[in-house]
């Protein structure tokens, strides 16, 4: 499905369920944005530290379902992702939060737009402990001419219970075209 003639796997595989209402252009969008944190572009690496999430993210993460409005994917917790005690970071948590919250709004909101993200809010339920596996979701609650607000909830995959939540607010400007 990808459109990239870049050797890195597309986060959006065979497996994935895309819903028949998005726009195929949507979800080039939002693979493309998913790639861009998942396979860093090699060009940056002079700029990228080695502890990056996005370089512990790559392998961690990966779309199930992408409809318009809604994104779900699979994250495994890896040592690499944890804290002092074993648990999902909470770095990790916002930023996986915030990548997904912004690929979610990607599937509403137009490229002539530029999205800037106005508050994150965070919380914490209970822990995600080392090797287990999280089901991410993220939801469009509402989006108008000037405003996207996303909900994200993880989720553990074997109880469905609620680990973390997320709400990210964006704002959205006009590009100018001289």
């Amino acid at each position: 499905m990808s459109s990239s003639a870049s050797s890195s796997p597309s986060p959006i595989s065979s497996d994935t369920t895309i819903s028949k209402e998005i726009d195929p252009n949507n979800v080039s969008l939002a693979e493309n944005f998913l790639k861009s944190f998942t396979f860093p572009d090699s060009s940056l690496d002079e700029f990228a530290s080695f502890d990056s999430f996005s370089v512990l993210l790559q392998n961690n993460i990966r779309a199930l379902s992408v409809a318009r409005g809604r994104i779900t994917c699979s994250v495994v917790v890896t040592p690499g992702l944890t804290n002092y005690f074993n648990g999902l970071h909470g770095g990790a948590v916002a930023s996986i939060s915030e990548r997904l919250s912004m690929a979610c709004a990607r599937t509403f909101v137009s490229e002539e737009k530029q999205l800037f993200l106005g508050e994150l809010s965070m919380s914490y339920l209970s822990a995600a402990p080392v090797t287990s596996e999280l089901v991410v979701e993220g939801s469009v609650v509402r989006s108008g001419r000037n405003l996207t607000v996303v909900n994200v909830e993880f989720k553990m995959k074997d109880t469905m219970k609620v680990t973390y939540l997320a709400r990210a607010t964006f704002y959205q400007s006009i590009i100018s075209k001289l």
